[in-house]
């Protein structure tokens, strides 16, 4: 687990990953969600999962670890991101209503 929010350089990201390739893992993820407060505008003071940092987990990780987008993912629209740039789980907390949105829009 990474925790990415408090990775502030990009270099340091990139270092987890070569340390996960070398030693074979078979996942990385991208924070744990610890932390998460909601701030008096409602928002979080925690970012979580990013497309961005599963962006460069993936171009940095060998294509045979896989990546768990987790914190802050809360709909279809963020899974199906996250998705696009490489990874191959996601952990949230938002799992009914995600489940029912893609029901409405996929009718799966």
């Amino acid at each position: 687990i990474f925790e990415n929010d408090f990775l502030l350089d990009h270099a340091l990201k990139i270092k987890l990953c070569e340390i996960a390739n070398e030693c074979d893992v078979a996942f990385v993820k991208t924070s744990t969600g610890y932390g998460f407060v909601k701030v008096a505008s409602g928002d979080y003071n925690y970012a979580g999962a990013t497309a961005k940092d599963v962006a460069l987990m993936r171009k940095h990780c060998k294509p045979s670890i896989q990546i768990k987008a987790a914190g802050g993912v809360r709909n279809l629209d963020q899974i199906l991101a996250m998705h696009a740039v490489g990874a191959t789980r996601v952990g949230a907390t938002a799992t009914a209503q995600i489940l029912e949105e893609a029901v409405k829009r996929f009718g799966v």
